[in-house]
């Protein structure tokens, strides 16, 4: 049997949201690795073995699948949003370099899939609609002081900044000190908008101020998105809608 990998997103949460083309895969696997919470979304079926494992055992994780490719099985990686956003797609990749030289000639593919940073800008309107980035504000695998100076220059360059992994138990002070840096160099009327869960049953939103974000409303299920000056909130009935003009002067 020849063996392949693909390394494919699940989406932010609904199944829905799911790729035809990431649903054909797992239809072919006879291996699904990933992140517990993750393999889970995968439905079990006969023929299909689900590898669940730790959140920090992304190059474990990794170089087993790259290994049950190369004896020929079927493997599929999975990462919720889009696997080469802060996901699986980089960390085999890395695995895939350093280890088994006989695994660079394996099948190899990468299947986008929604992002949690779309997801969330979609159901608040298009507060990503001009020039913007994405910062990860976890210090797991690079140093405070790193992400300090990203968040500054990306304020100074007026973007719209979409933040994953803002807090989390481990980490219950690093987003205070990143809203504190903010205001400082954005000021306090910034739109800042909280997504949390979004897909998902769970799904809420919030849109508020620089001035009334406080670190507890966001969490590892959150994506949060501070505007550019330009950003705009229309204020309506129901959800208000969140968007950046596509144009600045």
């Amino acid at each position: 049997m020849s063996g392949w990998l693909t390394i494919a997103g699940l989406g932010p949460g609904a199944e829905s949201m799911i790729t035809p083309e990431v649903s054909a895969a797992l239809a072919e696997a006879t291996d699904v690795v990933g992140y517990v919470p993750y393999v889970e979304r995968v439905a079990p079926r006969p023929g299909l073995v689900r590898h669940g494992s730790d959140n920090r055992e992304e190059i474990r994780r990794a170089e087993h699948a790259l290994q049950m490719a190369a004896d020929g099985h079927r493997v599929v990686v999975v990462s919720s949003g889009d696997p080469g956003v802060f996901a699986m797609a980089s960390a085999v990749f890395e695995a895939l370099e350093s280890g088994d030289p006989d695994w660079k000639h394996l099948d190899i593919s990468v299947l986008p899939g929604v992002s949690a940073m779309l997801a969330a800008s979609a159901r608040a309107g298009a507060p990503l609609g001009h020039d913007f980035c994405c910062i990860n504000l976890s210090d797991n695998l690079k140093p405070w002081l790193l992400i300090e100076k990203r968040l500054c220059l990306a304020a100074e360059a007026d973007f719209a900044m979409a933040f994953y992994n803002p807090r989390s138990r481990a980490r219950p002070d690093g987003f205070a000190e990143a809203l504190s840096l903010l205001r400082e160099v954005c000021g306090p009327d910034r739109l800042i908008l909280f997504a949390r869960a979004v897909s998902t049953d769970e799904e809420s939103l919030r849109v508020t101020t620089l001035e009334d974000a406080t670190p507890d409303m966001a969490d590892m299920r959150t994506l949060v998105i501070v505007g550019s000056s330009q950003t705009r909130l229309i204020e309506r009935e129901g959800q208000p809608l969140l968007y950046t003009p596509r144009s600045a002067s």
